[in-house]
């Protein structure tokens, strides 16, 4: 075994083979959702709000569609009777004109036979007990005998000349109107009085001009 020698130059290392240079730390990436996973944030307690809400709604809204069929059965009830009612009108027209065909002064006289009599008292008995019957059911008579005209009421068939009735106001009721409760079952057919016409203005007379009985003109008789 033999001593390197002192003055010999050492050999020069080997190259070191190329390694890859490493790569930064690769950033953790935020949560999806965050808000879900974090038990401190809002997100539940929105959600429940917003559940809370749209079940109050849906109770609202229940509530209103019960008040609405309730009305609609209570006016069912009140008002069922409409079409029967508007068909025993016409019966009591009937009779009420077959009592109008003989005054009322005319019956008590003499020349009157009972037998006529009778017949005018049972019909107006009959009259009578109808309206009763009718006023028991909330149908209410409108004699609008000397009241204004309400077009909502009344339904006008003629205009006439009345100097002792105000413009615009019912003189006669051809057919007395009814109402059911609130609501108008038939409007009364009337006669109203006839309004005012406006005074006619007269027109003005042309002046004679300046010159007087002379001429438009102006100039002196020749």
């Amino acid at each position: 075994m033999t001593n390197p020698d002192p003055g010999a130059e050492a050999a020069p290392p080997a190259p070191a083979e190329d390694t890859p240079a490493e790569a930064p730390p690769e950033e953790a990436a935020p949560p999806e959702d965050a808000a879900k996973d974090d038990p401190g944030s809002d997100g539940p307690a929105a959600e429940i709000a917003a559940l809370k809400d749209r079940l109050l709604r849906a109770v609202a809204e229940t509530e209103n569609l019960r008040k609405r069929a309730a009305r609609e059965r209570e006016e069912a009830a009140r008002y069922a009777i409409s079409g029967f009612a508007r068909d025993v009108l016409g019966v009591a027209d009937d009779m009420a004109r077959a009592l109008g065909a003989l005054p009322e002064e005319q019956r008590a006289e003499k020349m009157l036979i009972s037998n006529a009599k009778a017949l005018f008292d049972g019909l107006e008995l009959t009259r009578r007990n109808l309206g009763a019957a009718l006023e028991r059911h909330g149908i209410a008579r409108i004699d609008p005998a000397g009241e204004p005209f309400d077009p909502n009421l009344h339904e006008a068939m003629f205009e006439v000349d009345a100097p002792g009735a105000a413009p615009g106001s019912v003189v006669q009721v051809v057919e007395a109107g009814y109402r059911i409760h609130d609501r108008l079952l038939r409007p009364a057919r009337v006669g109203v009085a006839r309004r005012a016409a406006p005074p006619e203005e007269k027109p003005e007379k042309p002046d004679g001009g300046e010159g007087g009985a002379g001429g438009g003109d102006g100039e002196p008789p020749p």
